[in-house]
């Protein structure tokens, strides 16, 4: 039996909130790979091996590993979530990534909050935040950062799992805890270009807005003055805060935007390779081919097939 002298064990107290979130991940998704639960946005993911690199968009959202490890590549920049370590992503952001650490005796478990920007401006705006550094023009950060994953953090991931149980306390309850997480987010220092970006004026929100029209216009040709307009900066200055943030340039990212849609038409409504190019916003089948085969790795043909094959797992 603890002593009431005994000093309290933070490190203890995360480890059972971690196996405890764990516990009730694992209960809950059952041998699915993703089940989406009552709480909006709230979605559990497992696997019971490794996988290979998946490209996809990652939305705004902060993802917590509750068993596992899992690597996302954002341009040139690695990032590694796991146990110890959640997922901040400010941004939508294209992005590679894989699990790294799974087996069928100990899966990986992930739990995943969507973002609501709305909300994450109310709490700004509630006051009692930080205020974000503003970015000037020559200085901005990733809009994806990992962070340490702390008791408070796991505990309340724990209960919107139990939400699963009391659906009529649901709206309630999961609005008010979904709020806590990204109370907590923004206090913390990884929270720091997330408060940028939903912050009016700052040179990250301008930015975000940028990005914003890009996902929605992009099979239209990009011109950078329209661009530069839509977010009311420089086009230097864009540029630089563009890069900074997604680690591409406007015309990378309009191109990765570009060739995800396209898989997506190929796999889900079967188009053909030059159907789908044209569809995006390519004027070359050929010039989308070559893309398409250096991004994913296959040709638009090859990768198809090998996406509709039955898993191993």
């Amino acid at each position: 039996m603890q002593s009431l002298t005994e000093p309290y064990s933070e490190p203890k107290r995360t480890a059972q909130l971690r196996s405890q979130l764990a516990s009730k991940a694992g209960a809950l998704i059952g041998k699915a790979e993703s089940l989406a639960l009552g709480v909006p946005g709230l979605t559990i993911y497992r696997h019971v091996a490794p996988t290979e690199a998946h490209s996809s968009t990652y939305q705004p959202s902060i993802a917590l590993v509750a068993q596992g490890k899992k690597q996302v590549d954002l341009g040139p920049t690695q990032f590694i979530y796991d146990e110890t370590h959640f997922l901040l992503t400010s941004l939508e952001l294209p992005v590679t990534s894989r699990v790294i650490e799974a087996s069928a005796q100990r899966p990986y478990l992930c739990v995943r909050l969507a973002l609501d920007m709305a909300m994450v401006r109310a709490l700004i705006g509630h006051g009692g935040m930080p205020p974000a550094c503003p970015a000037s023009p020559d200085s901005a950060s990733l809009a994806m950062t990992t962070g340490p994953t702390s008791a408070p953090l796991l505990d309340v991931f724990g209960r919107l799992l139990d939400l699963q149980h009391a659906p009529a306390d649901t709206a309630f309850l999961g609005d008010l805890w979904a709020r806590e997480i990204v109370y907590r987010v923004l206090q913390s220092a990884e929270g720091e270009r997330l408060r940028g970006i939903a912050t009016a004026g700052d040179y990250s929100e301008k930015t975000a807005a940028a990005v914003a029209w890009i996902k929605e216009h992009f099979a239209r040709p990009l011109r950078l003055e329209e661009l530069a307009d839509v977010a009311a900066m420089g086009r230097s200055t864009l540029h630089r805060h563009f890069r900074a943030l997604t680690a591409m340039t406007p015309l990378q990212y309009q191109k990765l935007l570009r060739l995800q849609a396209a898989r997506r038409l190929m796999l889900t409504e079967g188009r053909d390779a030059a159907s789908a190019a044209f569809e995006v916003g390519y004027e070359s089948a050929s010039q989308f081919n070559r893309e398409y085969s250096r991004f994913f790795g296959r040709s638009p043909m090859r990768d198809i097939k090998a996406l509709r094959a039955p898993s191993p797992y």
